[in-house]
């Protein structure tokens, strides 16, 4: 079944532009122009595999629609922000967002986050034996994308079950920011580390009775203590 991507946006000439590309690529491609019923679409009954958003929007904008759908759903969201201001990516990722893009862009660029983003978020098939990854009080599921500390679960999102599974798989190794947005993300994505940083916090939060910790190596990165 062919992937569906929304794109949400007030600007038709970007969701044409878009829409080329992606279904070039050999996606299924949905628009909305409005927050209302973009909203709709993306918590209808067949909601679509990945929503581009544009943050400033008729009715409601991206910022209170990415809050709305992280309440209900997991579907991956790229945001669109017209400035470069850190505040309004930081603010994005800080209410779910799995990644941004700064207006103008490459829709070529867009496709590979698309991918990046996609591939990710597959599930590997079932094996007769689960794999699993245990460190102290943490143990990680890679197959069913589950992650258990003292036994209970703890609800991550895509991008930061892949980073916390990076850390884990290779325990006690530094990462830097940069390294992190190449295996995590799937892209080079140079300068925008903030990105690793607002991730890292999100999982201290979730998983503050974890054992081990993560650590900040100052100047470089993070690493999983061993």
């Amino acid at each position: 079944m062919t992937d569906t991507i929304l794109i949400v946006d007030d600007e038709q000439h970007i969701i044409d532009l878009a829409r080329m590309y992606l279904e070039r690529a050999g996606y299924t491609v949905v628009s909305a122009t409005e927050g209302n019923s973009a909203l709709e679409l993306i918590l209808s009954a067949k909601p679509p595999t990945l929503v581009v958003l544009d943050l400033m929007l008729p009715g409601l904008d991206g910022w209170e629609i990415c809050k709305r759908v992280r309440a209900k759903s997991d579907v991956p969201i790229i945001m669109l922000t017209a400035r470069s201001d850190d505040i309004d990516r930081i603010v994005g990722l800080e209410l779910g967002a799995d990644d941004y893009l700064t207006k103008p862009f490459n829709p070529r660029e867009l496709v590979a986050r698309i991918r990046a983003i996609l591939r990710r978020a597959e599930r590997r098939p079932a094996t007769d034996i689960e794999r699993t990854l245990t460190l102290d009080n943490l143990t990680i599921y890679p197959d069913r994308r589950i992650v258990t500390v003292d036994g209970t679960p703890v609800d991550l999102r895509l991008k930061e079950f892949d980073l916390l599974l990076t850390l884990a798989e290779n325990k006690g190794m530094v990462f830097s920011r940069e390294k992190l947005l190449d295996v995590v993300w799937g892209y080079d994505f140079p300068g925008e580390t903030r990105t690793v940083d607002v991730h890292i916090a999100h999982l201290r939060h979730k998983l503050r009775r974890m054992r081990p910790t993560i650590e900040t190596v100052w100047g470089i990165g993070y690493r999983l203590d061993a």
